[in-house]
């Protein structure tokens, strides 16, 4: 994935870590028709799991020393934390009660330390190549991957999540 990742974004082929990470942050958000990061990366588009499938691709082949792994947070989304967050539109997509939500984001390590990377939003702060960037999600309960994500994010989606207003709210945000 870090090859073809670095000719769509337009990256020197010697690209640096920061520069890859920053790429798929810039990736507008937004749900591809292939739910995968092949998806992400041939329609330029990307959700918390697409985007953070792609980066870890990328990662495990170009830097694989920062053993990326992939994060899922169970957290509650509320009407008032979205529109603080990313507006009015996105609020009023929600009930009342809000939802429940799956995110996914991952963690790596640089200079033996633990660091978050949250690429999901390009609207939010990006990389500064050292410190974790803030979590796109309300806290929550965080599981870690196993050796299948995408089939343990759906468990947890069919468990926690209405797909209905998911997809509401994730159409708002595009």
């Amino acid at each position: 994935m870090l090859d073809p990742l670095i000719k769509r974004a337009g990256l020197p082929a010697d690209a640096s870590l920061t520069q890859v990470v920053d790429a798929v942050h810039r990736i507008p958000f937004g749900t591809p028709a292939d739910r995968t990061a092949q998806g992400t990366l041939d329609e330029w588009r990307g959700t918390s799991a697409t985007k953070h499938e792609l980066l870890a691709a990328a990662l495990e082949h170009g830097w694989p020393q920062t053993r990326p792994r992939l994060v899922h947070r169970v957290h509650q989304r509320t009407p008032e934390d979205a529109r603080e967050r990313f507006g009015q539109d996105a609020a009023a997509a929600l009930p009342e009660d809000g939802m429940r939500d799956v995110h996914r984001y991952l963690v790596v390590e640089v200079d033996g330390e633990r660091v978050v990377l949250d690429v999901t939003f390009p609207s939010m702060p990006g990389w500064d190549g050292a410190s974790s960037m803030p979590v796109a999600a309300a806290e929550g309960t965080d599981h870690e991957a196993g050796p299948d994500p995408d089939r343990e994010l759906r468990v947890l989606e069919a468990a926690h999540c209405d797909p209905r207003v998911r997809d509401r709210f994730a159409t708002a945000l595009a």
